[in-house]
């Protein structure tokens, strides 16, 4: 079975880019993909561009509709994500 993890995080407690924290912050999710690269199981895996890049797209009346920008003030927003293939949620 696939199982996809989100990644949320907020960007007021986010680490800035180019600082150790941030490195380490890195260095961790480095470290987890090589864990689960090694235990077979992860399909795919990316980091997301941020928030005020977004473009949603709905299908409304048949119609296909693209909308620019973020529409809500979250404190988290997604980062990211893994795909895993496991046995079991338990697994994932």
């Amino acid at each position: 079975m696939k199982y996809l993890a989100l990644i949320y995080s907020s960007p007021e407690t986010n680490p800035m880019p180019n600082t150790p924290e941030f490195g380490e912050m890195i260095a961790g999710y480095k470290a987890a993909w090589e864990t689960y690269e090694k235990d077979g199981v992860v399909l795919a895996g990316e980091a997301l561009q941020p928030v005020e890049t977004a473009t949603s797209i709905r299908i409304r009346n048949g119609e296909t509709e693209l909308m620019d920008g973020p529409f809500a003030e979250t404190k988290e927003q997604l980062g990211g994500f893994y795909m895993f293939e496991c046995d079991s949620l338990d697994d994932a």
